[in-house]
């Protein structure tokens, strides 16, 4: 058995045994308190509205920042902004305070305090990193474009997944060139050779992960548009120091593996544990360059 096989069973190992306690401490106390937090938040039908920001948001801890966007009905991504949410922000950010030493916000019940931002709002600038999904077919107004390039300037970083298909990762260059032009910022693809996947876990490989209905529907396949997605795309942009601005999974759903953790237990070991590894090294390398 390989290293590198070694590390990634006992990364899975060490994710599902965090989820198990994390059960049973739950059922623990359920006979305490009847409205105990809740760590699972997915599962079909979970929304809200979006939770913006107040006064009491940041408190200079981790808070997850969904960026808030328009997007035209591109082919099965019209939930746009909204995908996963608030499920895939709630569980990342409990788990990113149990595998990590980092501090969470939380909200007066307890609860990781994840928000949502407009890329017009000031409060972009309180969020080292912004999480994105579904961005194939984004429109952005020309006050939205100079917001994100100066945030992108300022030191923003963010990270997106859960766009399939040739023709949103087409759309979605359009769209983010217009936001830093290329001829000043050049989209490239990023090898597993880059620091953002040592910063935790020694990635070798980025998974492709279908959402679960799509994964149950046709009865465990994994590319959501056949031979169109096939392969799994990660591409960036860097500012001029070679630091990550801009961090895209195309053709995996990274967040379902966050979201879904709980509903499934065969779709858990497939994906979620690959998933928060993602996630880790990706938060990782925001928070430290």
């Amino acid at each position: 058995m390989t290293r590198q096989r070694i590390r990634t069973l006992v990364t899975a190992g060490v994710i599902a045994a965090v989820v198990t306690a994390a059960a049973v401490s739950r059922a623990q106390s359920r006979s305490e308190a009847r409205q105990e937090p809740q760590i699972w938040r997915g599962g079909f039908g979970f929304t809200e509205p979006p939770r913006l920001p107040n006064p009491r948001t940041f408190q200079g801890g981790f808070n997850f920042c969904r960026l808030f966007f328009n997007s035209g009905n591109g082919r099965g991504e019209k939930r746009g902004w909204g995908t996963d949410y608030p499920g895939a922000d709630y569980n990342l950010s409990v788990r990113l305070g149990e595998l990590t030493k980092t501090r969470v916000t939380k909200d007066t019940q307890n609860h990781p305090e994840y928000v949502v931002v407009r890329p017009t709002d000031e409060a972009l600038f309180q969020c080292p990193m912004i999480f994105a999904e579904a961005m194939g077919f984004v429109v952005f107004s020309d006050e939205e474009i100079l917001s994100l390039r100066k945030y992108f300037q300022k030191g923003g970083f963010m990270f997106l997944a859960d766009s399939w298909g040739t023709e949103s990762e087409e759309r979605w260059e359009e769209a983010i060139s217009e936001v830093l032009p290329p001829n000043q910022y050049r989209l490239e693809k990023i090898p597993m050779s880059h620091a953002v996947w040592h910063t935790m876990f020694d990635l070798k490989e980025i998974p492709q992960m279908p959402s679960i209905q799509y994964w149950r529907r046709s009865g465990g396949d994994i590319s959501e548009r056949g031979a169109d997605s096939a392969i799994v795309e990660v591409r960036g942009i860097s500012d001029k120091n070679g630091r990550l601005m801009i961090l895209a999974i195309h053709n995996s759903d990274i967040p379902d593996g966050w979201e879904r953790e709980g509903e499934d237990p065969t779709y858990f070991n497939l994906f979620s544990p690959h998933a928060y590894t993602v996630a880790m090294d990706a938060v990782m390398y925001a928070m430290t360059h």
